[in-house]
């Protein structure tokens, strides 16, 4: 599936500057004599994959840019729920990691299409109206198996390996076209053109294929994670009916995809050949649907349809439905700023469904009673500007005993400590942070919430490091450089603290000549 028009930009960037990545082919032998004129000859595509280090690298580069878009829907029970459910499916399935040893990560953007894609490197976005769009987890499941097949086949290395070649193609037909022009400007058109087409009929056909490939890869890695292989056709469906207004219009060898019926066929196919069998959703799945919803649009009138849509669905006889129609409704009322309602709609979603028996998620719930979501959301409400002082210091009691339960949540382990610093446990919430910091290096958040916890103790110098690590954890070297240049003019900057931004500004400073070494070439 393709990526959105806004997160091409870079991603087209990066393609431009992939002579940093190992180079475009070199012209061979002269072929196809066209008036005495001849294209080169392009070479041997596979042989130009990205190394799996570089596509990694490249993905980074891109999912900066992407979690400093407001559409990155940067909400912690979703990149849970999303990662927990992707990496049991590739837990299930020995070759989803493919020869690269891909180290996925899920995510979710805010969007109004039913689509989802991959990125270099084993980045993997589901679009919020696909997650709406989802009846079941089979059907989401159908989709992240889909985009895991890319990933493991090495679909995007390979296709931008190819594009590497196919660049010279419109380079070529653009000199043509100017010696033709001598001849009259519809030849030059015409050669023009035939170039364009050449390359673009090239990357559609790659894509046809690498579309039932990922369909195939997808099948069996949604089958061996226990889930039902027939969602694959009914979501399918769902796409195709929300599609036959655009598709019936367009010829199919122009579809940069197969036609979904040809799809649908070849896994009905498959599906006659697998034994049937039965999935229970987990209410987690309802959960995140409903807070998906609630993000999609928060704009008055979203609010509204959101509403609307809750109340419509407290009326359905499924018990998992209603604790999600009244999740989504406390989450909404959250929103608004009414606590008290927020808080009596969670109560209402907790007592609609009973803690369940059943397998266990990393993070140590129950795979479907939704019980740290339950926990999370209360500690929102219980955060939430405007709560007085008592019910501030019930988060504290109710933190801690949260991120016992559940250690490994890293959403619950930084409520945990913007509940110490609102209770004004700052000693202990530096404490918390440095050693979380230490474990989970790559978390942006951990050192924001650190250079709080700073602030809040008056220690100007070491609130600045923080900020620093935070900066450039997200892609803003410049600014990370700038909080290094305040934390050493800081007063109370010490000479070990002044040791260690040095250090650190020399690390810095030559990743950043590296990248523009890099940009440069």
């Amino acid at each position: 599936m393709s990526l959105p028009r806004r997160f091409k930009a870079r991603l087209l960037l990066s393609i431009a500057l992939m002579s940093a990545l190992g180079g475009l082919a070199q012209p061979a032998n002269a072929q196809n004599n066209l008036n005495g004129t001849s294209l080169p000859t392009l070479g041997d595509t596979a042989r130009e994959d990205l190394s799996p280090v570089l596509e990694r690298r490249l993905g980074e580069e891109i999912m900066r840019d992407i979690k400093r878009d407001h559409d990155f829907l940067d909400d912690d029970p979703i990149l849970e729920y999303l990662n927990e459910f992707g990496s049991g499916l590739v837990a299930s399935y020995p070759g989803a990691r493919g020869e690269t040893n891909a180290d996925y990560y899920f995510f979710a953007v805010r969007d109004p299409m039913l689509n989802a894609f991959a990125l270099p490197g084993g980045f993997i976005a589901v679009h919020s109206a696909l997650l709406l769009a989802a009846q079941t987890e089979s059907e989401l499941a159908s989709v992240m198996s889909h985009e895991i097949g890319h990933v493991a086949q090495r679909h995007i290395a390979r296709m931008l390996g190819q594009q590497k070649q196919d660049a010279l193609i419109p380079l070529a037909a653009m000199i043509l076209a100017a010696l033709a022009s001598k001849g009259g400007a519809d030849a030059a058109i015409g050669v023009f053109m035939g170039g364009q087409g050449l390359q673009i009929q090239r990357q559609l056909n790659f894509s046809r294929d690498a579309e039932r490939e990922a369909d195939r890869i997808g099948f069996q890695i949604m089958g061996a994670g226990g889930y039902d292989t027939s969602g694959m056709v009914a979501f399918f469906g769902r796409m195709q009916a929300a599609s036959r207004v655009y598709s019936d219009l367009m010829p199919a060898y122009l579809r940069s995809h197969p036609l979904t019926s040809e799809r649908i066929s070849d896994i009905q196919a498959r599906i006659r050949e697998t034994p049937y069998r039965q999935r229970v959703d987990s209410l987690e799945f309802h959960l995140v649907r409903a807070r998906a919803r609630v993000l999609q649009d928060e704009s008055t009138q979203g609010q509204v349809e959101a509403a609307a849509f809750f109340d419509a669905q407290l009326t359905q006889q499924s018990r998992q439905q209603q604790a999600g129609a009244q999740y989504g409704l406390a989450f909404l009322a959250l929103k608004k700023g009414d606590l008290a309602k927020a808080q009596t709609w969670l109560d209402k979603a907790r007592g609609t469904v009973r803690p369940a028996e059943g397998a266990v998620f990393s993070t140590g719930q129950a795979s479907s009673d939704g019980a740290a979501m339950f926990a999370s959301l209360a500690l929102e409400i219980k955060l939430a500007s405007g709560q007085p002082a008592l019910v501030k210091q019930q988060a504290l009691k109710d933190a801690d005993q949260a991120h016992l339960r559940y250690p490994l949540s890293r959403g619950i382990a930084r409520q945990y400590a913007d509940a110490m610093i609102v209770n004004g446990k700052l000693d202990d919430a530096a404490r918390f942070l440095r050693d979380q910091v230490q474990l989970y290096r790559e978390e942006p958040k951990l050192h924001e919430l650190l250079a709080k916890t700073y602030a809040a103790q008056g220690k100007i110098a070491l609130q600045h490091l923080a900020l620093a690590e935070s900066y450039a954890l997200s892609g803003g070297m410049l600014a990370a450089l700038d909080q290094l240049t305040i934390a050493r003019k800081a007063s109370d900057a010490s000479f070990y603290d002044m040791a260690v931004i040095d250090a650190r500004e020399r690390e810095l400073q030559a990743r950043r000549r590296e990248e523009m070494k890099d940009a440069k070439k």
